[in-house]
This record gives C-alpha cells, sequence and structure tokens, in this order.
C-alpha cells in the first residue's frame, strides 16, 4: 500500500444493459482495471448480485481471477459477498483461491444480501439470512485459521474439515462487513474487522450510526479499526449542474433498478428512498461537480467520520468507456493531490 492518508478503490460492479456485448465489454472493464493501477488506486472492488435483469454482470469469482493479472498492484475486494446464499466450505476454498493467487491481496466483503430473487434462487428465505450470515463467517474464520475444523450449521455440517488451501495472508485476510440497518451495524462491529459504508447514505446518517459502531466495538472490547472504508459514486465537472446534466441519465437509471430491486428496504428509517428524482437523491449522497469541493468533501470524511479508503464508482449503466476513463484520470490529477495536501 502507498503511503498516503486516504486511499482509493475503483469500484467494478460490471452492469451493463441487456443486448450489450459483454465479450467486448471484459475488454473495457480490464481496460478500466489497468488504468486504475497505473494512476495509483489501492484497491479493486467486484460486488455481487444474481439473476440481475434488466442488468448484465460478470461474477465476482471468475471476475476477480481474471482482473487480478491485469491490475498486479490493486487489493481485491469482494464488495459484497452475499454470504448467507452460499455454504463456508465453498467461499472460504474460492477466496482462499484468490488470496494465494494473487500473492495475499484479497480483502473478504461480506453482507446479508436482500433481493427475494436471489433468496428463492438459493433455497433459503430473508428470515433466515441474519443466522446463516453469522454461522457462514464463523465458519469461513475457522476454515481459514484452524488446522481441522468440526462445525454443525443449520444448512451445513464441517466433520473433521482440513480446507484444500488456505489463504497467503496470516491468520487470514481481512474482513469488511457491509451494513445498512442500524442493528447489521452493531453486528458489523462485533464480526468483522471493519464497517464498509454504503453508497446510498447521507453524511450526517453515517456521522449517526457511526456511534453505534463505536459503542458496538467497545461492547466487543475491540478497537476502531486502522482502516475505514466508505464507498462513493463520482463524477467530476466544472459545474454540478454540468456534473447532473452529462453522467445524470446512467446514474438516474442505476438508482431507478436499484429502487425496483427493494435496496431502500435495506436502509436506515428517514434515509431510504431511493425513488426520489437524481436532484434530490444525489444531494449529501454523491460526489457530483468541481474537483476543488469533491476534494473538500473527502477531506471532511476523512475528519468528521475518520474515513481512510474511499471505493468509487465511475462507470454506471449505458455510461461510454472513453467518458469512465476520462474520470478516473482527472480524479487521479485533481483531486487526489488536493486532498494528501488537505488532510
Amino acid at each position: 500500500m502507498n503511503g498516503r492518508t486516504m486511499r482509493y478503490g475503483i469500484g467494478m460492479r460490471t452492469q451493463y444493459p441487456q443486448g450489450d456485448d459483454m465479450v467486448r465489454r471484459t475488454e473495457d472493464q480490464m481496460a478500466q482495471a489497468r488504468l486504475a493501477d497505473q494512476l495509483g488506486f489501492d484497491s479493486l472492488l467486484k460486488s455481487q448480485h444474481l439473476a440481475g435483469y434488466p442488468l448484465q454482470e460478470f461474477q465476482q469469482v471468475p471476475f476477480l481471477g481474471r482482473v487480478m493479472a491485469e491490475a498486479p498492484n490493486l487489493r481485491l475486494l469482494t464488495g459484497i459477498v452475499l454470504l448467507s446464499l452460499h455454504k463456508p466450505l465453498d467461499i472460504a476454498e474460492q477466496l482462499a483461491t484468490i488470496d494465494v493467487m494473487s500473492g495475499g491481496r484479497l480483502i473478504f466483503g461480506a453482507g446479508l444480501g436482500y433481493r427475494e430473487v436471489e433468496f428463492k434462487g438459493f433455497g433459503t428465505t430473508q428470515k433466515d439470512r441474519v443466522p446463516r450470515f453469522i454461522e457462514n463467517l464463523e465458519a469461513i474464520k475457522r476454515l481459514w485459521t484452524e488446522d481441522e475444523v468440526t462445525m454443525k450449521g443449520s444448512h451445513f455440517e464441517l466433520d473433521h474439515v482440513r480446507v484444500s488451501l488456505k489463504p497467503a495472508q496470516k491468520p487470514r485476510p481481512p474482513i469488511w462487513i457491509g451494513a445498512n440497518a442500524d442493528g447489521a451495524i452493531a453486528r458489523a462491529a462485533a464480526l468483522g474487522d471493519s464497517w464498509f459504508i454504503n453508497p446510498h447514505q447521507k453524511m450526517e446518517t453515517i456521522a449517526r450510526q457511526l456511534g453505534i459502531y463505536r459503542r458496538a466495538l467497545d461492547e466487543a472490547g475491540k478497537p476502531f479499526p486502522k482502516e475505514l472504508p466508505l464507498a462513493r459514486e463520482i463524477f467530476i465537472a466544472p459545474t454540478k449542474k454540468q456534473a447532473m446534466d452529462r453522467c445524470g441519465p446512467y446514474l438516474a437509471e442505476k438508482y431507478r433498478i436499484y429502487h425496483e430491486w427493494g435496496q431502500d428496504k435495506a436502509m436506515p428509517a428517514g434515509d431510504n428512498d431511493l425513488s426520489l428524482a437524481l436532484e434530490e437523491l444525489q444531494e449529501d449522497r454523491f460526489l457530483l461537480g468541481p474537483a476543488d469541493q469533491i476534494a473538500e468533501t473527502l477531506i471532511q470524511y476523512n475528519r468528521q467520520l475518520g474515513v481512510n479508503h474511499v471505493v468509487l464508482s465511475f462507470h454506471w449503466v449505458g455510461m461510454p468507456q472513453d467518458l469512465v476513463l476520462e474520470q478516473m484520470r482527472m480524479f487521479a490529477e485533481e483531486v487526489m493531490p488536493k486532498v494528501e495536501q488537505g488532510i
């Protein structure tokens, strides 16, 4: 990792419209990853959704397996594994393979999920997602750190299991837990190494929830994490209006789909309406506008919240590749230096 105070990741959801040529888009994604590596980014996030109609999207593990060679300096963040859908032995071995093959660059990001189509597709239910998440996470930690594991869960049994491969990082890769609701944030403090703050919440909501997080850390006897990550959408332009004019159609389409999927239901009361018009939705949520203002906001995230790793999404549904690459370069040239000077 570099010596900067603030670290940066590129969020790669890899979401494209129906009918788009995903073979061609594979190379677009690899070009974004290579550029992020060249520009001095620190991490690369690949999200997970399944049955994502009306979008097309690459799946997490094979994507990370390919992209690790294109971006040899970037840490690889699963942001997030929908852990309650899966079996812990499978996830433990798949991600250990990613960690070993990348030379120890994995960050294990995990969360609950919220879409009914995904729960039904894996033969489980939303009401079981919390206990399944907790036991899956415990099993993965044990499989990564113990020589032999015996553990019986609600949907699996580990009978003197020795994993085929352990992670390169010792004792294990860092675990970032994505959480939106207040109770989930307390759980993230108890079970994870850091709370991965989502891109949808306003700063005032995050500040309030950080109080919950700190109290839960204290109750668990754990220190505040050395790395506190936050995800954000970003578009740089001379004015906020110009930013909205240029990126608005792509960003609005993404959040229209997320609203249809039910993302709002996973967000805390009072800050949980993704059906708002983009002009209202973006306020205090997204980084849209002049480089100087974006830099100042990032400085405030660091000073007021303690955030020191920001994962940025430069690409949304339908956005041209040349515009994505232009935005990445502008951020590295016009924002990164200003943030470092101001922290």
